[in-house]
């Protein structure tokens, strides 16, 4: 899965794509990589940022999403990176196929309605409270525990709303209200959340906490750390990587399952 962010802010790439061209550049660029999946985002979620209103990330996403349908001869899945199901059904309407809510459904129950109308797949991160403040004082006991509950709970909301099973996938929430120790304890325990019987994406592309670990400041920097988590992630049983570095993480996975299958 490679990240498409329109918006001005994301913590690694604000700014960059936010414009049809440049957007629909860096989708012909993924495609060449081997991308499967484009996540398009409308609103950062990187720690400290703020909420955009519906109307504003529909303006940021319907039209890029529109593009690739268009412009491009290519049949990639789209997914649309919202909590709000205003955004997913504008998003879906043009021509996206999945929906990647970094709440859980908890922002905005109607989404889980949505993706049961629909049928189309949602993908339930976990994740504690909002973007602006969730790295103020998070707190975990045993955080790959409670993470497992909190991510159950999203399942049964989202079952219960008449998604099927077959329809749902989860995430961890790398790096969402995760202290450093809390996201390597996760990494380190994929195979539980695998064992949910569920599809799980991993999203740690990029990000702080193994900037701390390797000493570096810069998130462009972290391409190959990055691909040693989706490595990792691959022999635990994960599916799916949501990625800024196609190409590496690409080689990086496909390595890695080869190795995996002749065990």
């Amino acid at each position: 899965m490679g990240i498409l962010n329109v918006t001005p802010d994301s913590f690694s790439d604000g700014g960059k794509f936010s414009g049809l061209n440049e957007a629909i550049q860096q989708v012909e660029l993924m495609l060449s990589e081997g991308v499967d999946i484009i996540d398009i985002g409308g609103e950062s979620t990187r720690p400290g940022s703020d909420s955009v209103a519906a109307g504003e990330q529909i303006r940021r996403v319907v039209p890029v999403i529109e593009a690739i349908r268009q412009q491009l001869n290519s049949d990639v899945l789209i997914s649309i990176d919202t909590t709000l199901s205003e955004v997913a059904k504008a998003a879906l309407d043009a021509g996206a196929d999945i929906i990647n809510d970094v709440s859980g459904g908890r922002e905005d129950a109607a989404i889980l309605t949505l993706a049961a109308q629909t049928g189309v797949p949602i993908i339930l991160m976990h994740s504690q409270g909002m973007p602006k403040t969730m790295q103020d004082n998070p707190h975990y006991e045993n955080v790959v525990q409670e993470v497992l509950d909190v991510l159950n709970e999203s399942i049964e909301a989202a079952l219960k709303a008449g998604v099927k099973k077959e329809a749902i996938a989860i995430d961890p929430g790398i790096g969402f209200a995760k202290r450093k120790q809390d996201n390597i304890d996760l990494l380190a325990h994929l195979d539980k959340l695998v064992s949910m019987g569920f599809p799980v994406l991993l999203g740690t592309s990029r990000k702080r906490f193994m900037g701390t670990i390797c000493d570096v400041t810069e998130p462009s920097e972290l391409v190959t750390a990055t691909a040693v988590t989706t490595a990792l992630g691959v022999m635990a049983g994960v599916q799916m990587f949501r990625v800024h570095d196609v190409k590496e993480n690409r080689q990086a996975a496909d390595v890695a399952w080869a190795i995996k299958q002749s065990r």
